[in-house]
C-alpha cells in the first residue's frame, strides 16, 4: 500500500519512518525545499533517538521517499496523512491555515478514492471542515473519506510509542476507511494493541483530553511541591505514595520547573479556547495553565535564595531542552528563567547534549560550553535544568573543586539531598525539605 505524509515535521517524519518500517511505501512531502534536500542527503533535521537509523534503513530499502511534489504524493497514495503544524494564534486557538491549504491541494490533485487522515492535533470539527473544503475544491468528482488518527508520540521515545503504543485511535464513519486504517496498523494486532474506533469528533477530542489531563497531573504535583516546602514534607515520597495507587499511577508526578514542549502548552490553550467558544468555563485547565506560568518565577526565587545578589554572578546551567532525548526548545521552562536571571545582571553559561544549536534561536548572550565540567568552572551556582542521563552520574568532587561556590540548584530532583549536603554542597531542590 502507498501512503503519503504531508508535513515533514516531528510527527510527520516519525510517522513516515515507522510506517515504512511496517513495510508500506511512504512518500513524505513538504514545501520546505531545504528540509527535503537535507533529508535526501541523509541528514535528519531533528534529534530523536533511533530515528536516523530507521530513516536510512527504509530509504535504502526503497520504502521511504522525500519530495516537494505534493501532487505526485497525493495521486500515488491511497491514504494521505495531514501532519502539518497547527501553532496557536493570538487567542490560543489552533491555527488551521496550513491544514486548509493542504486540503485544497488534495482536492485539486486527487485522482481517485482517497482516505484523508488528520494526524496533526486539531480542534473538534476540523475533520468536517476538511471534508467540506475537499468537496468545494475538487476539479473532478472523486469519492473520499476523512478520518482522524491522533498521534501520542513522546519526544525522546517516539519510535517506541509508535511501534508499541498504548492504543490506536481511529475516528471515521466509513467502514471502508476504518478497514483501510486498521490494515495500515496490522503489525500492532500481533502485540494486541487496543484499538479505539469512534467518530471523528470524539477522536479529535481524545487527543486534547489526554494532553490536558497529563498537564493537569504535572501542575498538581508542582502545587503539592509548594505545599511540601512549607510544611517540611518530601514531594518525591508523596508522589511515590500517590503513584502506587493504581487509580492514579506514577507517571507525570514529577515536581519541577513546569511543562513545556510543542504539545502541552499549545493543547491546554486550545482546549480552553474551544470551551470558551462554546460558552463553557473550563476552570481546571485554566488553573493548570496559570500554575505552569508561575513556575519559572518560583524557580528564579529558589535560585536567588541561595545565590544572593545575581549581578555579575556566573550561573552554570545543565540542560536547556524542555525534556531529555530531544533538541526541542519550544516552551522550555529554562528560557524565562534565563531571561529573568539575565535581567538581574547574571552571566549565563550552559551545556546541553543535543539542544545548544536550537537554543541559539531562543536565547542570546549565552556562553555555550562543550561539557558540563567547563560549565562548572568558576561558576557561582550550578543549575540542573533537564534530566539528561549524563547528568545523573556527575563527578561531584570534581565539580566542587571547579565551582567558585559549592551551590547546586536541582530543578529536577535528580540527586539525594542528604548525599549532596554531606559532600559539602549548599543544595536546593523542588518540594523537598
Amino acid at each position: 500500500m502507498n501512503i503519503c505524509i504531508i508535513g515533514v515535521g516531528y510527527v510527520g517524519l516519525v510517522t513516515g519512518a515507522c510506517f515504512a518500517e511496517f513495510g508500506l511505501r511512504v512518500t513524505c512531502v513538504d514545501n520546505d525545499e531545504s528540509k527535503i534536500d537535507i533529508l535526501n542527503k541523509g541528514k535528519i533535521p531533528i534529534y530523536e533517538p533511533g530515528l536516523t537509523e530507521l530513516i536510512h534503513k527504509n530509504v535504502k530499502e526503497k520504502r521511504l521517499f522525500f519530495t516537494t511534489n505534493i501532487a505526485d504524493g497525493v495521486r500515488n497514495a491511497l491514504v494521505i496523512f495531514i501532519a502539518v503544524g497547527t501553532p496557536p494564534d493570538e487567542q490560543g486557538c489552533a491555527d488551521l491555515r496550513y491544514v486548509e491549504e493542504v486540503a485544497k491541494i488534495i482536492a485539486r490533485t486527487m485522482n481517485g478514492y482517497k482516505v484523508i487522515v488528520t494526524k496533526s492535533t486539531v480542534p473538534v470539527g476540523t475533520g468536517r471542515m476538511i471534508e467540506a473544503i475537499i468537496k468545494q475544491n475538487q476539479t473532478q468528482p472523486c469519492s473520499f473519506d476523512v478520518a482522524s488518527n491522533p498521534e501520542f508520540l513522546r519526544e525522546g521515545s517516539a519510535i517506541e510509542d509508535f511501534m508499541r503504543p498504548n492504543r490506536v485511535v481511529i475516528g471515521a464513519e466509513s467502514e471502508q476507511a476504518i478497514a483501510i486504517l486498521k490494515d495500515l496498523y496490522n503489525p500492532l494486532y500481533l502485540i494486541e494493541t487496543p484499538f479505539v474506533i469512534t467518530n471523528i469528533e470524539t477522536a479529535e477530542m481524545i487527543k486534547y483530553a489526554s494532553n490536558a489531563f497529563l498537564a493537569t497531573k504535572i501542575s498538581f504535583i508542582n502545587e503539592m511541591a509548594n505545599i511540601c516546602e512549607l510544611v517540611g514534607a518530601d514531594v518525591q515520597i508523596v508522589a511515590k505514595g500517590m503513584g502506587l495507587d493504581n487509580r492514579i499511577g506514577p507517571k507525570f508526578l514529577h515536581a519541577g520547573p513546569g511543562f513545556g514542549g510543542s504539545c502541552f502548552p499549545k493543547d491546554t490553550q486550545a482546549i480552553l479556547q474551544i470551551s470558551k467558544e462554546h460558552g463553557y468555563d473550563f476552570k481546571i485547565v485554566s488553573a493548570v495553565i496559570d500554575v505552569n506560568k508561575q513556575r519559572p518565577a518560583l524557580m528564579v526565587e529558589k535560585i536567588l535564595s541561595v545565590l544572593g545578589n545575581p549581578k555579575d554572578a556566573i550561573i552554570g546551567i545543565l540542560g536547556l531542552t524542555f525534556k531529555p532525548n530531544t533538541n526541542d526548545m519550544r516552551e522550555s521552562p529554562i528560557i524565562p528563567i534565563i531571561y529573568a536571571l539575565q535581567e538581574k545582571g547574571a552571566k549565563i553559561r550552559a551545556y546541553d547534549p543535543a539542544g545548544m544549536e536550537e537554543a541559539k534561536k531562543y536565547l542570546e548572550d549565552i556562553d555555550y560550553r562543550e561539557d558540563l565540567y567547563t560549565v562548572a568552572e568558576g561558576a557561582d551556582v550550578l543549575i540542573l535544568a533537564t534530566e539528561w542521563n549524563q547528568f545523573r552520574n556527575i563527578d561531584w568532587p570534581r565539580v566542587k573543586g571547579l565551582l567558585s561556590r559549592p551551590i547546586v540548584v536541582d530543578l529536577r530532583n535528580i540527586y539525594n539531598p542528604k548525599r549532596m549536603r554531606d559532600m559539602g554542597f549548599k543544595y536546593v531542590s523542588v518540594g523537598r525539605p
